[in-house]
């Protein structure tokens, strides 16, 4: 079977290689899973070149999340319960870039079939965090500001759905002028400009204070850090909260203490893995029942913009870092009978 692997972390366009190997075979707990769509997601990219404190163990292969078909298990209940169903890989280790893959049975979960593939594979990392971030940890009412960066991401235009969805009212970061013009034709009230590669932190802190007025900015969210964080949290609010869930810039955070004395105000990781470690399993059959629901509704759904085979990993990557990229790119692994299912 074909497998991708990087041997030395570095630009995935130049370490990532289409190898063959030997088809894996579930031990005790496992599954084997056939894939048949994985997404290029921002996380991969970060830990292929090496981006996260913790690296994995070279050579690896890359894949966080993706959807297949359970061929076989290697014992237990709950792996003879899911053998023959399509689920979802919430791959931690071997990753998913590949025909077939082994992982942990408990984490793996069945999706329904009213899901295209499409949305299937793409049913965790994004959807999640959207929905996690502003229904469970920070439980935004109505009428409230949320002010979020990189806003034009899948998360960002999923998080804008969801506002309008439960009445709450999102101020929207962004780095380019046809990003802003193309949220504000899904119905964004609020977008700002701001590149921290030329623009001064001060213009950014400019624009939220003249949007929000006398209003305090309670809630805040942000992948992105460096700059465009550290101006954040220059306008929390009283008693407010700034929830840290990505680096896409290198630069750290840079602030005074006093920034967050004067108003109490907090600042949080977020990582969903160790918060779906910590749900219980009555609690993941819930949030996987919304999420789907969400989905089916459009507020959760990803827009694909493009689809590879495993033997285009170079380009798949390329077209997923190109700038303008509106949508998420697929790898697309044939099913038992030879053919690609997409949706």
């Amino acid at each position: 079977m074909r497998v991708i692997r990087f041997e030395q972390f570095g630009e995935p366009a130049d370490v990532l290689k289409v190898c063959e190997s030997e088809e894996p075979v579930a031990r005790a707990g496992e599954v084997l899973v056939r894939m048949l769509a994985s997404p290029v997601n921002p996380s991969d990219l970060l830990n292929i070149r090496g981006g996260y404190s913790t690296r994995p163990a070279l050579p690896a292969v890359p894949g966080f999340e993706g959807v297949g078909i359970v061929e076989a298990s290697g014992g237990g209940l709950r792996g003879s319960i899911l053998k023959g169903k399509r689920v979802v890989v919430l791959n931690r280790q071997t990753g998913n870039w590949a025909d077939k893959v082994a992982v942990s049975s408990q984490f793996v979960i069945p999706v329904s079939g009213k899901l295209t593939v499409d949305q299937a594979s793409t049913f965790f990392v994004n959807p999640a965090t959207a929905y996690v971030l502003v229904k469970q940890v920070l439980k935004i009412p109505a009428g409230d500001w949320l002010i979020q960066t990189a806003a034009a991401s899948a998360v960002g235009r999923m998080i804008i759905r969801l506002g309008q969805l439960e009445g709450f009212k999102t101020l929207n970061v962004v780095r380019r002028q046809e990003q802003a013009a193309e949220l504000k034709s899904l119905g964004a009230q609020h977008v700002i400009v701001f590149n921290a590669a030329h623009d001064d932190e001060r213009i950014l802190i400019d624009q939220i204070r003249k949007l929000t007025g006398k209003q305090t900015l309670r809630y805040a969210i942000d992948p992105v850090g460096g700059k465009t964080a550290s101006a954040l949290v220059k306008v929390l609010g009283e008693r407010s909260r700034l929830i840290v869930f990505g680096s896409l810039d290198d630069a750290p955070l840079n602030f005074f203490s006093r920034d967050l004395i004067r108003t109490g105000a907090s600042i949080e990781g977020f990582w969903l893995a160790r918060h779906m470690e910590r749900l219980s399993l009555p609690a993941k059959i819930r949030l996987v029942s919304k999420l789907t629901g969400l989905i089916r509704q459009g507020v959760l759904s990803t827009e694909i913009s493009a689809r590879y085979p495993l033997d285009q990993i170079a380009e798949a990557v390329g077209e997923a870092e190109r700038q303008g990229t509106s949508g998420k790119v697929l790898l697309t692994m044939p099913a038992a009978d030879g053919s690609t299912p997409h949706d």
